[in-house]
């Protein structure tokens, strides 16, 4: 069954448990009801009706409803239902989502207790005041606070860095125990994205029943929430749920397609099918009359018959891909084995929890040409920030090093704080020994957009400073960005030759793909970083790396993709110029 079906068959009945909380006439309330069951039951996917004009075939659906369902296939949301929600307190339509409770308990829990959001209903339930209702008891009150815990699991986000290791563990878990011939992960994580939802895996095999039996019983499934051989639906440790879809070999390609998205992307390609006279859904890419498949089951041939490039997944946001991909312009982008060396690193002389030869040996390890230590600068006591005194003891250390790690470079550097003013915590005369500046900003990220920009770019101006850490200063999840004219910052490190970085923690990711991106097409180089306080965060390159496909940057504009002797040379050109 298509996804879309079932999305379209959910927001219909969506809107008929609004229209029966509503106390609308019970016919109108099944009409939407009906139209949703034989939506979620067609066999053909309700978006190739749409785009062919024939959503009208579909029994129960009439004029109003074709336009209902149409301006929510083309424009991602609906008028009447974001107008229908508006008429009730907004934690009411929230209420629905929790199983088991339908419209008219719903309804009865707002009129005689006046719960209007989930945390008032997880009160009255932990308090035992939702049994004594009409319809309720004490066994459906267990229940529904079971199914509530439930879903505030499900509907938490994780980090990119937490659902990819778990995404790669299934699979190989997979690979391993069950009859699979293929087996990735798919969805929003394919994508690279800096949170996700749901996992999606995707399997084929010749035993789907298998496949099933070997998924549901994996270590780290916590909880069976449904199973089948199409498709099963765990809940992993933290809550996370993983679904996986089982398809046969022939629908591979267009299936891992299909389920990668994002939407917007997959109807642009659905639209090109269509104007060929041919049909693209997750089973494949088929001739319209005469039902023969054009695709090999490869995801690339589906690219290919529609004329265009195989394009990376994390491209793939309807944001000019499919116009590059068509005349052949795609980037190539970076790739982990691009990178030379990590820019920004931490050890035990400030907040690290390892020595600085253990860290240079870690990145020698990893296959690095050049490691640069950025211990903290004095501004920044809570991490015991170096004074001009001892980042010169470290210098003779690092000189020490460098002598018998060879060629391996360890790069004397540091990450200095900008201060409220935009000054900065070294002079110049102590940049001035030492390998690689970054500068970034810990403190006072309350003031206005237009001081912390003028703050920034006074930094910037510093011909000592190479490289701008971690630009936004936000905490995925946990702190905004702070106000700053990202695009004048972009302007000016442009013409001041200074790198904007791309920061691999994965509750940092910043700048993001969006920003990368602008940054690039300005002429900005990026600097591709971890930020790694321990040995194990240098692992974290490979999230920044992602994160910067996203930005559709290539190895050229990567300042730590450089040789040791070029990226020295370019550290020296960038001192020397003006600004």
């Amino acid at each position: 069954m298509a996804t879309r079906n079932q999305e379209v068959a959910r927001l219909l009945e969506h809107i008929a448990d609004l229209l029966e909380i509503k106390g609308e006439q019970a016919f109108r309330v099944n009409a939407y009801r009906a139209a949703a069951r034989r939506i979620e039951g067609l066999q053909q996917d309700v978006e190739d009706l749409f785009l062919e004009h024939h959503l009208r075939t579909i029994p129960g659906v009439g004029e109003a409803l074709e336009q209902k369902i149409g301006e929510y296939l083309a424009t991602g949301q609906l008028e009447y239902y974001e107008r229908l929600k508006r008429e009730f307190p907004p934690g009411l339509v929230a209420l629905l989502a929790v199983p088991g409770l339908g419209p008219r308990k719903a309804r009865a829990i707002y009129d005689h207790l006046g719960v209007a959001n989930l945390e008032q209903l997880e009160r009255a339930l932990e308090e035992g005041r939702v049994r004594d209702l009409p319809g309720m008891g004490e066994k459906t009150e267990q229940n529904l606070l079971r199914e509530l815990h439930r879903l505030k699991q499900r509907t938490t986000r994780q980090s990119l860095g937490l659902a990819l290791p778990l995404a790669e563990d299934l699979v190989a878990l997979l690979a391993r125990q069950a009859p699979v011939e293929r087996v990735s992960y798919a969805g929003s994580l394919r994508r690279a994205r800096e949170t996700i939802g749901d996992l999606d895996l995707l399997a084929s095999g010749r035993d789907p029943e298998a496949i099933a039996e070997a998924f549901v019983g994996l270590p780290m499934v916590v909880e069976v929430l449904s199973r089948g051989p199409a498709r099963c639906s765990v809940l992993a440790p933290g809550g996370q749920q993983v679904d996986l879809r089982i398809v046969d070999r022939a629908s591979w390609g267009a299936a891992l397609q299909y389920f990668t998205g994002s939407k917007a992307h997959n109807v642009r390609l659905r639209e090109l099918a269509v104007r060929r006279g041919w049909k693209l859904n997750e089973y494949g890419l088929f001739d319209e009359q005469s039902g023969k498949r054009l695709d090999d089951g490869d995801e690339a041939s589906i690219y290919h018959c529609l004329g265009l490039s195989w394009i990376p997944p994390e491209l793939r946001e309807d944001e000019g891909e499919i116009e590059a991909a068509r005349v052949g312009a795609l980037p190539h982008l970076v790739e982990l084995a691009d990178i030379q060396g990590d820019l920004h690193t931490h050890t035990d002389w400030t907040d690290g929890a390892h020595s600085l030869e253990e860290m240079a040996e870690a990145a020698r390890a990893r296959g690095y040409a050049y490691l640069a230590v950025t211990d903290h600068s004095k501004s920044l006591g809570v991490a015991r920030g170096l004074n001009a005194a001892r980042l010169m003891e470290q210098r003779r250390l690092v000189d020490r090093l460098n002598h018998t790690l060879a060629p391996f470079r360890v790069l004397l550097g540091t990450e200095m704080d900008i201060k409220r003013d935009g000054g900065l915590d070294f002079d110049d005369a102590t940049l001035e020994r030492l390998d690689y500046v970054s500068a970034s900003i810990h403190s006072g990220m309350s003031q206005g957009e237009a001081q912390m920009t003028e703050r920034i770019l006074r930094a910037l101006r510093n011909p000592h400073v190479a490289v701008l850490n971690h630009p936004r200063g936000r905490l995925i999840q946990r702190r905004e960005a702070y106000e700053v004219d990202l695009e004048a910052v972009i302007r000016t490190a442009a013409a001041c030759g200074v790198a904007l970085e791309v920061n691999g923690q994965p509750n940092r990711l910043d700048l993001d793909g969006h920003w990368a991106r602008q940054a690039r097409e300005a002429g900005v180089r990026l600097a591709i970083n971890t930020d790694a306080h321990a040995t194990s965060q240098l692992e974290l390159m490979r999230y920044g790396v992602a994160t910067a496909r996203r930005g559709w940057v290539e190895r050229k504009d990567v300042l730590n993709a450089l040789p040791l002797d070029e990226l020295l040379a370019t550290l020296r050109r960038k001192r020397g110029a003006e600004c």
